[in-house]
Formats: structure tokens, sequence, C-alpha cells
């Protein structure tokens, strides 16, 4: 048996009170004395100030379109399992916005939140510190963030309390009672966005009017095989009891049958998927955005030309009108420039095949302060593209031709070329082959080849999709950030010049490989000629600095071991994205 050490007493006794003090320790047994001044917690009303605990760390996250509306000025609950809002509006957004998405990721003002300074547990956040980190939660975390404590839970009221607007993706087996009992947490509701699942009916509007007094914007959504049931009753009774209501969009009104809206502070109104609409009156005189965007199904017996000479009566400050319909023809165009809205901006009148010149020179001629007009799917010619541009060259800026099979590349490059203030261009299925039912099917036709040459100093967006015909395009348009080539597939590489330094996005998906290969070349040659990276090196006598190479400069760089490798990535950064 082996000796052991020798333990003096002192040390014995050091460790064993070690041990006693580490034992209580792992009791989790909280301290009875006060942690500011050490008086007994019992009876005691501390007087110093809190002490100065930082909060925990919280990783930056990426920047989204969720973290950007929770990072706003208004108090936002946000679901993140739904998708991107902007892209939901397919169909209604295509005419009425093209504005680029406006960043709201501001400082949120902590001073009108009535927040405590006090420390909150577990996890010794602050309340500032917890308010940041829950408002980034969706509802169901949020719900799940009160059960924990009671500073949390008061937390997670406070901000339920203050949210202005909020955004719900309600799936299939939800009931209405889930939106009831989040609605009822937010009595200063304003803006409600719901994207459902499944079907619903009244009970959904009933439900939101009585717990949203103050609602002003609510959107609705359809996912899905989700069947919106609403009548348009309903939909009237709902719109005439919310006399705050100032926006509503709705998706999938299939079965509304016939309305009669009411409203003296509705603003914008957006409804999509309509079908054979008995009547239609529009009784909002401050009516200024209006959106209908009717089924593509046959047999509709909605009559336009009533519609239109109501909404003439009614609605007399219109400035955005988007139409969308199959039985959009010249008489519904002669209508609507009989009722003369004086401050019509944008106009939008889509899949009217029956639309022709004529209907183009009714319309340039009774509206002459358009900003954005949209003649997609319309027989229109380049006779009436000369007609827009002899009308509207000091006012439009934004000129959609999409589906115009009449339509050549000369009318395109004279309406560039007579519209100094176009920035957005849509010119998608007009170059294309009439004998090719398939646009993706590359067909050479040398009778239905053309050549395009674009020129313009204000162009920010243009589209070429599914121009099948075009086998050359220069473009020399220094502010053109979004280019779509989709389907050009018999545009050749060594036809092909870009001249646009701030292109920032090209869609060429259905092109040859070499293209894309081409199109990736001349945009980083440009972006190598605007920025000018060369660096300057002086002569042997100092006189004077030339530029060197920049093939000699990189190679150098790059072949020294010391030069760092986030320098070397740098100078390989793609300046645009090519998605093919």
């Amino acid at each position: 048996m082996q000796p052991q050490p020798h333990i003096p007493p002192a040390t014995a006794n050091a460790a064993i009170s070690a041990a006693l003090k580490s034992q209580r320790a792992r009791k989790n047994r909280g301290s009875y004395s006060c942690g500011r001044c050490g008086q007994p917690k019992k009876g005691h009303v501390c007087h110093l100030p809190p002490l100065d605990v930082p909060s925990t760390p919280i990783a930056p996250e990426p920047v989204t379109s969720i973290a950007a509306a929770a990072s706003s000025t208004r108090s936002t609950v946000v679901s993140l399992s739904s998708a991107p809002l902007r892209q939901s509006f397919t169909n209604l957004r295509r005419a009425l916005s093209f504005d680029d998405d406006v960043d709201v990721r501001d400082e949120t003002d902590l001073t009108d939140l009535s927040l405590d300074t006090e420390i909150v547990q577990p996890g010794r956040f602050h309340a500032v510190g917890l308010w940041e980190v829950l408002k980034r939660l969706p509802p169901s975390g949020l719900l799940m963030a009160a059960r924990v404590c009671k500073g949390w839970r008061e937390t997670a009221r406070k901000m339920w309390k203050a949210a202005e607007e909020l955004r719900i993706r309600v799936p299939k087996r939800a009931q209405i009672g889930y939106v009831g009992s989040l609605l009822q947490k937010c009595p200063g509701l304003v803006t409600l966005t719901l994207k459902l699942e499944s079907d619903f009916d009244a009970t959904t509007l009933a439900c939101i009017a009585f717990s949203c007094p103050n609602l002003e914007v609510l959107e609705i959504l359809t996912c899905g095989a989700a069947v919106n049931r609403i009548s348009g009753d309903e939909l009237g009774r709902f719109v005439s009891n919310k006399r705050g209501l100032t926006s509503l969009k709705m998706e999938g009104c299939s079965n509304l049958g016939g309305f009669s809206l009411t409203s003296t502070s509705l603003s914008t109104l957006w409804l999509s998927d309509l079908h054979s609409l008995s009547k239609m009156i529009f009784n909002c005189p401050n009516l200024i955005e209006i959106s209908l965007e009717f089924s593509q199904q046959e047999g509709d017996s909605t009559d336009l030309v009533t519609m239109v000479d109501g909404l003439g009566r009614t609605c007399t400050r219109l400035q955005n009108i988007h139409i969308a319909s199959l039985k959009l023809s010249h008489i519904v165009v002669l209508a609507l420039t009989a009722v003369n809205f004086r401050c019509l901006r944008m106009l939008s009148l889509v899949l009217g095949i029956d639309i022709t010149d004529a209907s183009v020179d009714a319309i340039s001629s009774s509206y002459t302060n358009l900003e954005l007009l949209d003649l997609s799917g319309s027989s229109i010619t380049d006779t009436g593209l000369g007609m827009i541009c002899d009308v509207l060259p000091d006012t439009l800026s934004k000129l959609l031709v999409a589906l115009c099979p009449n339509i050549t590349s000369s009318g395109i490059q004279f309406a560039t070329a007579q519209l100094p203030l176009l920035e957005l261009m849509d010119c998608g299925m007009t170059v294309s082959d009439p004998n090719s039912d398939n646009p993706l099917t590359p067909q050479k036709t040398s009778g239905y080849n053309q050549k395009m040459f674009i020129k313009h100093k204000r162009m920010k967006k243009l589209s070429l999709w599914g121009c099948s015909s075009l086998d050359a395009l220069f473009l020399n348009c220094p502010e053109l950030r979004d280019l779509n080539l989709n389907s050009c597939n018999n545009l050749q590489p060594e036809s092909l010049v870009i001249q646009c330094p701030k292109l920032e996005i090209v869609h060429a998906s259905g092109c040859q490989k070499l293209l894309t290969v081409a199109i990736r070349k001349q945009i980083s040659e440009n972006f190598a000629a605007g920025e000018n990276h060369m660096t300057r090196k002086r002569l042997a006598d100092g006189s004077k600095r030339i530029q060197a190479p920049p093939s000699l400069y990189q190679e150098t760089r790059e072949d020294d071991e010391n030069y760092p490798a986030k320098k070397r990535r740098k100078i390989e950064k793609e300046v645009c994205t090519i998605i093919d």
C-alpha cells in the first residue's frame, strides 16, 4: 500500500469550504439579500439605481423582407412562413406597382413604448433588448415566448398592443378562432394581411370587423386551392360598416355575383378573379386607384361599358385604372374616353385583343398626361406607337406593349427614341416568330429575323422576353439596371453589344450558353471601364504617372504570396447577376 500525501489542515479546511459552496450553488437557491445594497430583501425597497448588466448579444441577421418589416418605425408582427407579399399580387401589381421597393429599415423609436429599465428574467435581458428580440418572432413564436415568465409575458402583451401592422399565414388546419384570438390582442391594428390556405366566407370578414375597429388597410390573399366564398352583398356590408377603411385588396372574388360598394374613405380597391358580374356599383367619391382583373374563363357576361359609365359618374377622382379582361374592346375604350377622368395618370387595359390603333387614337386624344400606359395583349401596330409618341413625349415614363404581335423592332426603336422620360419598357413576345407556337424552340426563319438598336439615357428596366425573331441587339443605356432576355433563343453572341455600366441583373433563361458567356464578359468590361481600377505608377525619372494594364496588375498581385486572399476575391467579384 502506497503512502498517501500529507495535506495541511488549512488546505483541507479550504477544500471542504469550496466543496460546500459548490454544493449550495448546485441547489439553485437564490440570494436573500439585495444585490445592490446588501440588505435583506424582505420588506426592503432599494434606493440605489439598477446595475448596468449588458444584454445578451444578438448575432446579426441577413437583411430580409421580414427583418426590414420588424425594424420599421411601426411595430410589426410578421409570419415567417409567409412568402414575400410583393410577389403575391403578380397579376394586379403588374401595371400599378412598378416602383422599386422602399427600404423601411429605420431605427425604431423606443421612447414611446413605455418600457421599464429593469432587467427581465430569465436570461437577464433589459426590456429594450428583449423587445428587439421578440419583435423578430412570428405570431406563433411570440405566443410561446409569453409563457416563459411574467416579464416576458408583459413584454409580449405590450408588443401585441403596440402593433399596427400584422401579416398572418393561416394554414389549412387552423380555425377562424385562431385568427380572432390574434386580432383581439392588437386593438390598435391599422394594416392587416391574411394569406389563407383554406376556404373562407363572410365569417372571416365579421371577425375582422369586430376585432379591428381602427383598420385602414386590408389584404386577403388566397393560396393553393383555397376558395373565396364571400358574396357581393356581404362584401358591400363590410365596406359600408368599416368607415375608416382606405385600402381593400382581395383575391379569388369569383363568387361575388354582383356588388354595390359605398364608402367615403376608400381610396384603393383591388379585386381579382371576377366572373359574370350582374352589377357593379361604386359609390366611392374618394377612390383614387382601382384594379379589376377578370378570370379568363369562357362565358363571362360582365358588361364593361356599363361599369365604366358608373365609374365616371361616381368616381371622378380616379388616377390609376387597371382592367384585365378578354372582353375589352374598342367600344369599352370609347366609353372610357367619354368619361374623361381629369386626374388619370396610369391606364392599364390588358388582354384586350379587340383594342386597335383607333383605340390608341382615342386614348391619346383624351388623356394627354399619362405616366403609365399598358396595352399588353392588344392588336396595336407601329402606327399606334407613333400616336403615343406624338402625344405623350413629356409625361410617359412606363410603356408596356407585351403580347402585341403586330409591333416590330422598328416601332420599338422609334418609341425609345421619341420618349425621353421612358424608364420602363416591356416588349415581351412582340418580335417573335409567328410560325413558332413554342418560343423556347429555336427556329431560324430568315424572313422574320430582326435587329434592334436602343440608345436611351434614362431607361432602367427593359424586357424583351420571348422575342425569338431577334438575332441582333445593341444597347447603350447608362442607367439600365434590369434586362430580361428570356427565350431570346436566336440572339447570337457576336451580334450582341451591351453598353450598360450600371446593369445589375440579366434574365437569360432559354438562351444559348455562349450568349450568357458573352453577356458576362461585356458587363465585366463595362464595369472595369467605368470604375477604372487600374493603378498608377511613376516613371523612372519621377516625371509623371502612367496606368498599369489591369492584366499585369492582377497577375503580379495574385502571384504574390503575401497578397491577402480577401483582396484577390474582391477583384473576381461578379458585378452583375445573370439568371439562366
